[in-house]
């Protein structure tokens, strides 16, 4: 099982759902950056359950202990070790998924693999270990901002609820004043509608999340095998019930003319830019100096309480309406897990790229 994500800049993982606790070791952040603590609660509190209404009801303060690699608020350049106890398990609702397979989730695939499996809110399958994820990417984050680089996402479709318009990049600020993380107020209020009706159906609803990544200097990327994109790809394809990812025009691109698609040069201030982006910011697989942009597509959350039909670990057909406590939408919780990811291949990408640099 590969619990390492990285090149220069490495994340590891550890710890399950309903285990003692989660964490992780950060290597490759350079020394000297000072870390503001009160930064990284904030991030914590945008992907932990509990949060609003239409997220999962369990509780947990996921504050995160340092345990190594800063030294009086700097980071010292040696791992950075971290711990994120679990304080509200009942692992007593799953007692009646311990010998069921669930329709759509890892159950069968870790059973299958492993030969066992920890039933208690899907053990490592479960999204509890993205809390990781959003720790390691407050600090990141932190190191990006250092470097005039800056990560944002938000939600623009929940179900068949999507945004009227693009974004504009000053209004960003307005996915956090409202539960679902949508910019755009009135359609935020039809998302939350939309997820209430869901909910109160016992089921469960996917959407998407877009994101910008602004600051980014041309130059990175790494062909022809670790392309941005393919990297950005990657780092998105491993959050839980991911389901596509497209950058820059995307799909859209495939029933397109080439002179409809491509991004023109111009010398703007003295600098070159494009005077479209349906590149997304990348060409070649290198960041070229605009905006990088992306979408990342969600699947509805494989565990509800609609009865469904599965089998058991006998191989003997029954329904199954699931217990416990999940969220009828992640999409929500997701944004600052994209945003993470995200930092993290940016990061990764601009540590190899100073790495790479000409002999002069």
């Amino acid at each position: 099982m590969s619990n390492t994500f990285g090149q220069l800049l490495k994340l590891t993982t550890f710890g399950e759902s309903h285990g003692a606790a989660i964490g992780g070791i950060i290597e490759g952040i350079p020394p000297g950056l000072s870390i503001d603590f009160d930064q990284v609660s904030h991030e914590m509190a945008r992907r932990r359950p509990g949060q609003s209404a239409i997220a999962s009801p369990r509780k947990e303060t996921d504050v995160v202990e340092w345990l190594s690699g800063i030294f009086e608020g700097k980071t010292t350049g040696t791992p950075i070790g971290f711990l994120i106890r679990n304080q509200d398990q009942q692992s007593t609702d799953y007692d009646h998924l311990k010998n069921v397979l669930r329709p759509s989730h890892a159950d069968y695939t870790y059973m299958a693999k492993y030969g066992i499996r920890d039933h208690r809110g899907g053990g490592r399958s479960s999204a509890r270990e993205t809390a990781c994820r959003v720790a390691a990417g407050a600090l990141v984050k932190q190191y990006l901002k250092t470097q005039h680089i800056d990560v944002r996402a938000w939600v623009s479709q929940v179900g068949s609820v999507s945004m009227s318009q693009p974004v504009a990049l000053d209004t960003l600020y307005l996915a956090e004043e409202n539960l679902v993380r949508c910019p755009e107020p009135e359609t935020a209020a039809k998302m939350i509608a939309h997820i209430e009706t869901i909910r109160a159906q016992n089921d469960s609803v996917g959407g998407v999340i877009s994101a910008v990544i602004t600051g980014v200097p041309v130059g990175l990327g790494e062909p022809v095998f670790d392309k941005l994109q393919a990297r950005l790809a990657y780092a998105m394809m491993g959050i839980n019930a991911v389901k596509g990812f497209e950058y820059g025009a995307g799909f859209a691109a495939a029933s397109s003319l080439g002179s409809q698609m491509n991004d023109s040069f111009e010398i703007k201030s003295g600098r070159m830019i494009t005077t479209t982006n349906h590149s997304g910011g990348i060409q070649g697989g290198i960041s070229n100096g605009m905006p990088i942009d992306f979408k990342v597509a969600f699947k509805p959350v494989a565990t509800i309480s609609k009865t469904q039909k599965t089998v058991n670990l006998k191989g003997e057909s029954i329904d199954l309406a699931a217990k416990g406590r999940h969220d009828p939408c992640v999409v929500p919780r997701a944004v600052p897990i994209v945003e993470a990811m995200a930092a993290f291949v940016i990061a990764d990408m601009l540590l190899l790229s100073k790495a790479n640099q000409p002999l002069s």
